[in-house]
């Protein structure tokens, strides 16, 4: 993993992290997550909240 990707991978995790976070104070985002049945639903939504969670550390 070069240092690129493992800055990239750490971004993802801490926008991750403030999804949890995000979802555990407000039952109404975490309702509309569990509403989602495909994984372009999440990255869908959760890109409408500000975060950008679909890119993987190996992808330019």
């Amino acid at each position: 993993m070069s240092i690129s990707d493992l800055e990239k991978f750490l971004i993802k995790i801490d926008q991750l992290n403030l999804i949890v976070e995000l979802i555990e104070k407000d039952i109404s985002k975490k309702e509309a997550l569990i509403s989602c049945s495909t994984h372009e639903e999440v990255i869908e939504l959760t890109n409408s909240w500000g975060f950008q969670i679909s890119s993987r550390w190996g992808e330019s």
